[in-house]
């Protein structure tokens, strides 16, 4: 996905959820003729400062020693980004996260204000909107938004609110802790800092981008390619 506006006012956020709905198009996997040659870099980056906390708390996996560090900008409404969370993530996850090869961190790079609406939400914690949800709160609720992404993205009524408000139900939001989030001020403007410094400092343009070991690379990866690239690495 490429982006259009860095960043998000309130207005635009409420207003774009109220009413906006999208057209997903179809997540596209690696080839499986080339799943295993490692995935072309678009560059260096300063890995000493990408490692470094911006303005929201990491949301991290994995021992902060890992040999291999993958921090991803994403976004909640991309297709490609759903296809590697929900093809790719759960096995890089077992194989290299679980056992301390990698560390892997997600940071927030929404391009509209439904994907920003998403990422709010998955960082409020549902009982107490005022305070941030903990990785461990994070992660599940970032991988069932993926999972779910046409059924609140795209409701066949186009009305997204309540598309998304009933997604995140299950997460145990209510309506009033929903809007205390989406109504958050503070958040909205540390998640377009997120946004900022990673398009200033990484020149991240497009989801989803990894930045691994002081390397860019853009686009979804598969299983295959992702490993071969870490194995690479070790």
């Amino acid at each position: 996905m490429q982006m259009n506006d860095i960043t998000m006012t309130r207005r635009a956020l409420l207003g774009g959820v109220a009413v906006t709905a999208l057209c997903l198009a179809l997540p596209l996997g690696a080839s499986g003729a080339f799943a295993q040659e490692l995935p072309e870099s678009q560059g260096d980056v300063d890995m000493a400062e990408a490692v470094k906390p911006g303005p929201l708390p990491e949301m991290a996996l994995g021992d902060e020693k890992a040999p291999v560090t993958i921090i991803e900008y994403m976004s909640m409404t991309c297709p490609h980004c759903a296809n590697f969370h929900n093809v790719t993530f759960d096995t890089i996850k077992t194989k290299y996260i679980d056992t301390g090869k990698a560390r892997f961190i997600i940071r927030e790079f929404p391009f509209d204000p439904v994907a920003t609406a998403a990422f709010m939400l998955a960082r409020c914690n549902p009982q107490n909107p005022a305070e941030l949800a903990t990785p461990a709160q994070y992660f599940p609720m970032v991988s069932m938004l993926f999972k779910q992404q046409r059924t609140w993205a795209a409701p066949a009524d186009g009305n997204v609110r309540s598309a998304l408000l009933q997604s995140v139900k299950l997460a145990g939001y209510s309506q009033q802790s929903f809007e205390a989030c989406l109504t958050n001020q503070k958040l909205l403007d540390e998640v377009n800092q997120v946004v900022k410094r990673g398009a200033d400092e990484f020149g991240v343009n497009s989801t989803p981008t990894f930045l691994i070991n002081g390397k860019k690379y853009s686009g979804d990866m598969s299983v295959e390619s992702m490993s071969a690239l870490i194995d690479s690495l070790l």
